[in-house]
């Protein structure tokens, strides 16, 4: 069996194979092992600490050295030293730096000296992710000309102790602006201490996307001032629980950012100051996510409705405090132009009878509809929707508790391109009218049960049918 086969044909079944499969695989024989390892593109590791039961610690440069063809690594500790960090990200660099494009270091902040080896060493890096102690040293990224994506989680500066002469050192030339690469940029933990991001926002004029999480402040004092360098070409802008500074960020896209096409709030920011941004912003915003339960109001709808139509995906998640007549007449505004309607635990889609018939008549064009933890969502309110949205290819209903096997049957009917559909924990919706719905939905290729609803229906013989299906 095992010389049945060659190698490159081989390495092709391995590449289909999920990583779940490797313990498996390994045990065969030394060449499918090899094989196996050849193939590999992409390799998660979880090192344990030193203080555990591996000692001396696992040599991992030895580990990775056993798949020369690795271009995505991701690696993680739950060490909490920089010493032990500094060890594993020389132990990546001494063996595979040459081919990995790819890069999630997950493990504690690294030292100045360890970042300037990484940059000498993956000149082929395209993104990466890193652990940083403050005060944050960011010469190591103009070292790295091939990196279009980073995402830095700062941590705090107790975890480190630096060296006095080498962090004097590394403060040389700090504020000699660069040009970087970079298209993609990620900050977690940024507080209004931590001094170096004014030269990184200077040095970002190619980016195209910012992601902000749990931030709250942009750098120390000049930093603010230096953040308009880099907007003038974003198009995607998220701010994750960034309250404190979500009205500064929005009013400086709203003047200064004409390029931006996708916008993402969640947690943060003030009934005003998202109500300027929107009367003030002049961009042809195509897509807005919003989680603001407190915060988001009628008005913003209102004034939404009339400065950004030529929207195709808004998302509002826990809007607690809208009622149907703004969501009523964003909808009339959209018209057919609104392919993604997301309307995610909305209070006002089980209080407000006729509702959703209204959206449904609105956009006819609807391509993606998520309707999840909607709990009180009955039929009669949800099929009076989908005989008007006949284009859907991609619903989710997960924990609409109050539909049953009806709401199944009017899909069936009405949503004759339908390819994905999630019902998890749609207790009122019972296997035999799964069963019935995916006999009758040839172009379904996801479907999204609970385990143990996945049971009943490979109990129940439908095996053929659910070959063509991708769980989750």
């Amino acid at each position: 069996m095992d010389t049945i086969l060659c190698d490159e044909l081989l390495q092709e079944i391995f590449l289909r194979l999920p990583s779940s499969s490797f313990p498996a695989v390994s045990l065969v024989s030394r060449r499918w092992l090899r094989l196996y390892r050849n193939s590999r593109t992409s390799l998660s590791l979880c090192v344990p600490p030193r203080n555990s039961t591996v000692n001396p610690p696992p040599c991992v440069s030895s580990l990775l050295s056993l798949y020369p063809y690795l271009s995505s690594l991701s690696i993680s500790s739950s060490d909490s030293t920089t010493a032990f960090s500094d060890y594993l990200l020389r132990s990546v660099s001494s063996s595979c730096s040459a081919t990995i494009r790819c890069l999630r270091f997950l493990a504690a902040p690294v030292s100045p000296s360890a970042l300037f080896s990484l940059s000498a060493s993956f000149t082929q890096l395209n993104s990466l992710t890193i652990s940083l102690s403050t005060p944050l040293f960011l010469r190591w990224v103009g070292f790295l000309p091939s990196l279009k994506e980073l995402s830095i989680i700062i941590c705090s500066r107790d975890l480190v102790e630096f060296d006095s002469k080498e962090e004097d050192g590394l403060w040389v030339n700090e504020g000699s602006d660069s040009e970087l690469p970079l298209e993609s940029l990620c900050l977690s933990g940024l507080g209004s201490d931590v001094f170096g991001t004014g030269w990184l926002w200077r040095s970002c004029k190619k980016l195209r996307k910012l992601r902000l999480c749990n931030c709250e402040s942009i750098g120390d004092g000049g930093s603010f001032s230096s953040f308009d360098t880099c907007l003038q070409g974003i198009q995607e802008v998220e701010l994750r629980t960034c309250r404190s500074i979500v009205d500064g960020v929005l009013l400086k896209l709203a003047q200064k950012c004409p390029s931006l096409d996708s916008l993402l709030v969640y947690d943060g920011g003030s009934e005003e100051g998202l109500l300027r941004f929107i009367e003030e912003c002049r961009c042809n915003l195509r897509k807005l996510d919003l989680r603001l339960p407190l915060d988001l109001h009628n008005n913003h709808l209102f004034a939404i409705a009339q400065n950004f139509r030529g929207l195709s995906s808004i998302r509002l998640q826990s809007c607690c405090l809208v009622i149907g007549d703004g969501l009523k007449t964003l909808a009339m505004a959209m018209g057919n132009g609104l392919e993604e309607l997301a309307l995610i635990n909305c209070d006002a889609v089980e209080r407000v009878p006729g509702m959703l018939t209204t959206l449904g008549q609105s956009l006819k064009r609807l391509r993606k509809l998520d309707l999840s933890f909607n709990e009180m969502l009955l039929d009669k309110e949800f099929i009076s929707m989908l005989i008007s949205c006949n284009y859907l290819i991609d619903l989710k209903l997960r924990r609409c508790r109050g539909l049953t096997g009806a709401a199944l049957v009017s899909i069936v009917k009405n949503c004759k391109y339908l390819e994905s559909l999630d019902i998890v924990d749609c207790s009122g919706i019972k296997a035999d009218a799964i069963e019935t719905f995916i006999s009758n939905s040839p172009r379904l290729r996801r479907l999204q049960v609970e385990e143990n609803m996945l049971s009943v229906l490979l109990e129940h013989g439908h095996q053929n049918n659910l070959s063509r299906l991708l769980f989750d």
